[in-house]
């Protein structure tokens, strides 16, 4: 009974995760959508915070390599003019990149972005890890997370967990983090802000 009870209690914490139900669009479209952003080789890890209770929502992990994606784990932030692709939204604009942020911080949560500086051998590693992950089932969004960060050759130890919040310690830990965060007080409904956003783009 206890496991059960436990089992809920994480399901609930990490509800901001739902598995992906949309489908894939082609290999075409992905090289087609590429987006070479200016800075830096980095990672940032996204961190979804209930602004009640502290709480983790969700986890992403954008990769600024050779080409800037977002990681977005069973995640729910799509649009027609955004290519998806095993969870992996590409051609993230520095308009994109405030939408999906946008999007997330609504009147419930906020949104915390930590960038890591990392070699451009790292970074392009982590974006054939997330190309070559898949779709991530519902409440495994950290999971998938750590264990993506977990291979990259020469990162820091992450160890592997479900809670979006506990992932957000262990980077703060790490040097050279960079930290900012994003409230807003928008309606709590996460479809329409995407699709507010969406035509602003």
């Amino acid at each position: 009974m206890k496991r059960l009870i436990a089992s809920l209690a994480l399901v609930a914490a990490i509800s901001g995760c739902a598995a992906n139900t949309g489908g894939d669009d082609s290999i075409q479209d992905v090289a087609a959508a590429a987006y070479r952003g200016p800075a830096q080789p980095s990672l940032t890890v996204f961190t979804m915070v209930n602004n009640r209770t502290g709480g983790g929502g969700h986890s992403a992990l954008m990769v600024n390599g050779s080409q800037r994606v977002i990681f977005d784990p069973a995640g729910s932030f799509r649009d027609d003019r955004v290519v998806e692709r095993g969870d992996v939204l590409y051609g993230i604009t520095p308009g994109w990149l405030q939408a999906y942020k946008s999007a997330h911080a609504r009147s419930t949560f906020h949104v915390v972005s930590q960038e890591i500086p990392v070699t451009a051998v790292q970074a392009e590693q982590a974006l054939r890890l997330v190309q070559a992950n898949g779709s991530v089932p519902g409440a495994f969004c950290t999971n998938a997370t750590t264990a993506i960060l977990s291979q990259i050759n020469g990162f820091p130890p992450i160890s592997s967990t479900f809670y979006p919040t506990k992932l957000m310690a262990q980077i703060e830990a790490l040097p050279n983090v960079t930290t900012t965060k994003l409230f807003e007080d928008d309606p709590d409904d996460l479809k329409g802000a995407v699709r507010d956003l969406a035509k602003t783009q």
